[in-house]
């Protein structure tokens, strides 16, 4: 299972985790969670546009905090991808130790001008699909845990 945490879960984290279900369902499976005083409600726009300008299915919950997948009979993550700078020493333990990894992006979701959050959820979808391809290819099982760690961690440096 793979955690993608963002400020708000409106945009960031929720294209992550449409992206790597549409790419991976076969081997992941995704959630998206947000910092749980500051969620929002609604999907921003600009994600529901950037993911159906890919044909990327958008997935449908309520927006969820981070207490709702850290509780007692929760899924373990195998891996934590945060998404947000700000949020990384906000963050609760996460049960079972999963490799964690920050993979900072623009904070699309606060751009005041619809066309210009438009054209970087753009972007960001573009960046969290290389990775997530990237991800999806490397060999998780019989391979060295702490070479995992690391391929993560270094693609956070890609664009």
């Amino acid at each position: 299972m793979v955690v993608f945490v963002s400020r708000r879960n409106t945009l960031r984290s929720v294209l992550a985790e449409a992206c790597l279900t549409h790419l991976g369902a076969k081997r992941f499976i995704a959630f998206s969670c947000g910092d749980p005083s500051l969620l929002k409600k609604e999907i921003h726009p600009a994600a529901v546009g950037a993911l159906a300008s890919a044909s990327i299915p958008l997935v449908q919950h309520p927006r969820r905090g981070w207490d709702e997948l850290t509780r007692p009979g929760a899924p373990k993550a195998d891996f934590v991808i945060t998404l947000d700078e700000a949020m990384v020493a906000k963050q609760p333990r996460w049960p079972g130790q999963p490799d964690t990894a920050l993979w900072a992006l623009p904070d699309a979701a606060a751009i005041v001008d619809p066309e210009e959050a438009a054209h970087a959820s753009i972007q960001i979808l573009h960046s969290l699909r290389r990775r997530l391809e990237l991800l999806i290819s490397l060999p998780l099982h019989g391979s060295d845990r702490s070479a995992i760690r690391s391929d993560l961690r270094d693609m956070a440096h890609m664009r």
